[in-house]
């Protein structure tokens, strides 16, 4: 027998000893089994079992076990809500305390851990007044002071349910986290994705037939092309088609700092490396780390600071900005310039050994006067994405305002014409977007002033039937549709429909 007093002072011990283990950095299942052997060693409470109650079904499932054989549980055992004595224990949302198994006939025994001649106790986990996580239960090793040992096993499953609780809570959260994450992977791979890229030009299509080649591989790649023709969006492209889509996107623009500071950017520096530098910051490299970093205008950075560049995209490897450790890095880059890199190294601005390491996968974006006939279908994508920019604004071009667009240059290509739809969004009170509302804008001037001394070609069609029309517009356009529509004042896919309704066998040149 043991003395009120003494079986108290055990018990604190093993509420110590319990707290510590929950508080521990050990697994879940690990820290319960942990705190049965607790139970048994310190405070008299053996053959102890844990059970948690599944979200899903709430069912009990056992998850811990004590058996005196040191054995463990080989098959699930499950309790059904309300099933057992167990269940009963859940339901009611109490300690259940039993002097004698054998007398309790709603005691199942499946676990055949128990001995039928001594008492048991059951004691629910709780979190706050109503969330019950699971089941508690232990056999005193005699029937002395159960009304104390109630308590005592109160006192571990509270301790219990704060740590299952909190490490739920933390599960959830990180569920609801990676949900998230995956989520927004779905989407940035619809937006990025070759159906949201505008273009079926045979220029575009050669675009897309090399971005879907290498985003196979981890080759460098190099976007060339004018301002504003969607080089940044080919590299998201063959980021999120590519090996490295579960990693990081990182992007910096090199013409848009210093040499210093763009060091700083890509390479990170440490504490203290200069005026400012009050801790440690990690670059843009690092942070790209198993994923992709984009350098934009990578033709504008300096000669000296391109040596350093250089040993980066060799090697993966630099340090950092006042450190002597070397860093090394897994991570695909993907650059793109607007200058002619050829004649930057003929003329000594570029390094010739940056420029074959760089050029490894060129990728050439055609400017938007090459590819007349995707700016209606191009046209309609960018006026729905102004649309949701202006609260969802119904938005309509007609066909006046497509073929103003057609005879444009567009020097600033996808950018410039994005510019143009939005200022005509804004001149039109009611979303309709005709002729009339861009030139509002200025552009019909612009055009005009972009070549004053330019005539029109001369096209003349009196006497012809529509049929030989639309041939002799082909065949003076080079068999091109959308130079041809120019001619005959229509859209491309205005003679789209006419060459096929009036089986015009089209050729290639």
């Amino acid at each position: 027998m043991v003395d009120r007093v003494t079986l108290i002072e055990r018990e604190l011990n093993a509420l110590y000893q319990v707290s510590r283990i929950l508080s521990s950095t050990l697994p879940l299942k690990d820290k319960l089994q942990a705190v049965l052997e607790i139970l048994h060693d310190q405070a008299g409470m053996r053959s102890g079992m844990l059970a948690l109650r599944e979200q899903e079904t709430d069912a009990l499932v056992v998850c811990a076990v004590r058996r005196e054989d040191g054995g463990v549980v080989t098959e699930p055992v499950r309790y059904e809500p309300g099933e057992g004595l167990m269940g009963i224990i859940l339901d009611a949302g109490r300690t259940v305390v039993v002097e004698r198994i054998a007398d309790e006939p709603r005691f199942l025994g499946r676990l055949a851990l128990y001995d039928p001649a001594l008492p048991f106790i059951g004691s629910p986990i709780r979190v706050g007044a109503d969330e019950l996580l699971g089941v508690l239960a232990a056999q005193p090793v005699d029937a002395e002071l159960l009304d104390e040992r109630g308590r005592f096993m109160e006192m571990v499953a509270n301790l219990i349910a704060q740590s299952v609780g909190l490490l739920r809570g933390m599960e959830q959260k990180q569920r609801d986290l990676t949900a998230e994450r995956d989520q927004l992977k779905q989407s940035l791979r619809k937006n990025y994705g070759f159906d949201n890229i505008i273009g079926h030009t045979s220029a575009m299509l050669r675009v897309f037939e090399v971005v879907r080649q290498v985003a196979k591989w981890n080759s460098t790649v190099l976007i060339r092309g004018e301002s504003g023709t969607g080089k940044e969006v080919i590299a998201n492209a063959i980021h999120y088609h590519s090996a490295c889509a579960g990693g990081p996107f990182v992007k910096l623009n090199c013409a848009a700092l210093p040499d210093n500071l763009l060091e700083s950017e890509l390479f990170g520096h440490e504490k203290g490396a200069f005026s400012g530098a009050i801790s440690q910051r990690k670059g843009r490299f690092e942070l790209a780390h198993h994923g992709t970093i984009f350098l934009d205008e990578i033709g504008e950075i300096s000669p000296s600071f391109q040596a350093k560049l250089l040993r980066v995209i060799q090697e993966g490897e630099f340090e950092r900005v006042g450190g002597t450790h070397t860093l090394k890095v897994q991570v695909r880059i993907v650059a793109a310039t607007n200058r002619d890199l050829e004649e930057e190294v003929e003329e000594g601005r570029f390094r010739e050994d940056l420029y074959y390491r760089l050029n490894v996968m060129p990728i050439n974006m055609p400017p938007l006067r090459e590819r007349l006939e995707d700016i209606p279908e191009l046209a309609q994508f960018l006026l729905d994405r102004i649309s949701k920019q202006q609260g969802g604004r119904p938005l309509e071009i007609k066909e006046s305002g497509i073929r103003l667009l057609m005879r444009h240059d567009w020097p600033g290509n996808v950018r410039e014409l994005e510019n143009t739809l939005e200022r005509a969004a804004i001149m039109s009170a009611d979303g309709i977007i005709d002729r009339q509302t861009i030139a509002l804008t200025g552009l019909e001037d612009e055009a005009i002033l972009a070549s004053p001394t330019t005539p029109k070609p001369e096209f003349d069609t009196e006497g012809m039937d529509e049929r030989e029309q639309v041939i002799a517009a082909l065949e003076q356009a080079g068999w091109v549709q959308a130079k041809a529509a120019r001619l005959l004042n229509m859209t491309p896919r205005q003679i789209a429909y006419r060459v096929r309704i009036l089986n015009i066998k089209m050729k290639h040149i």
